[in-house]
């Protein structure tokens, strides 16, 4: 019998993914969890970063050869050891932050993370929250950092992040807080879609598992907060199955 055909040369893939940006910080996902990688990647994606996912170690070291940033590291891989992943892409570029996201939580098993070349070591479960403030922190020098306004304002709401006040049409505005990280999302992404998994994870924290039937009960009382009478006659547009969108007054949605 003749021999099998060679398998085709692995090619190297390209950065981004559905709805991801063009540019900001590019982070390598190295993750073999379908349910954390697949949130990561539409998570950081609404965040501005260029997010890459890959399950291997063997796929890993094909995508690290991209220009990357950032490279978000899990230690229990299928085909291979993290630790030692750890070690090749740091002999291979010296400057590039590496953060271990693993379920090791031992004071040695950190020590040696951070020995083995990580810059940062994150145990799970962790908050998105976090993980972002960590990912700002160590790509503060890449030029396509998105910048997050402390004033936010669209049409005639206003919400100052930093003081933790809302005004619509000038009065403030006292709503729980919940509600009020709720709306900073939506007045963030004004006039595009707010998954419910982005929803979840930015204001809950959450790994976007289970119910999110708290989100609806939040949008209810944040409309009638602004003085709203249903959603028929709200600001905030649901998307059955998707999420919501915060829409734009017409002379805003002319001047983008």
């Amino acid at each position: 019998m003749p021999p099998d055909p060679a398998p085709p040369p692995a090619t190297v893939p390209t950065l981004g993914s559905v709805n991801s940006p063009t540019t900001g910080p590019a982070v390598l996902i190295i993750e073999d969890d379908e349910g954390i990688g697949g949130g990561l990647l539409r998570a950081l994606g609404g965040q501005g970063y260029r997010p890459l996912w890959c399950q291997t170690v063997a796929q890993a070291r094909i995508q690290a050869l991209l220009d990357i940033d950032v490279v978000l590291l899990d230690l229990g891989l299928p085909d291979g050891d993290g630790l030692n992943l750890c070690r090749q892409l740091r002999r291979q570029r010296a400057e590039l932050p590496i953060i271990i996201l693993t379920a090791r939580s031992a004071e040695t098993d950190i020590v040696v993370g951070l020995d083995a070349g990580a810059i940062d070591y994150l145990v799970k479960p962790f908050r998105l929250a976090e993980l972002l403030a960590r990912l700002r922190a160590h790509t503060r020098r890449h030029p396509d950092v998105p910048a997050e306004p402390d004033v936010l304002t669209v049409g005639d709401l206003t919400v100052d992040v930093a003081a933790r006040r809302l005004h619509r049409a000038g009065v403030e505005v006292q709503p729980r807080a919940k509600e009020f990280d709720l709306l900073t999302v939506l007045m963030r992404h004004a006039g595009k879609v707010v998954t419910r998994a982005m929803a979840m994870s930015q204001v809950w924290d959450e790994n976007w598992y289970g119910s999110t039937k708290t989100l609806d009960v939040h949008i209810a009382a944040l409309r009638q907060r602004l003085g709203e009478s249903g959603p028929d006659n709200s600001r905030i547009t649901t998307l059955r199955g998707v999420g919501y969108r915060l829409e734009l007054p017409p002379e805003d949605g002319q001047d983008r």
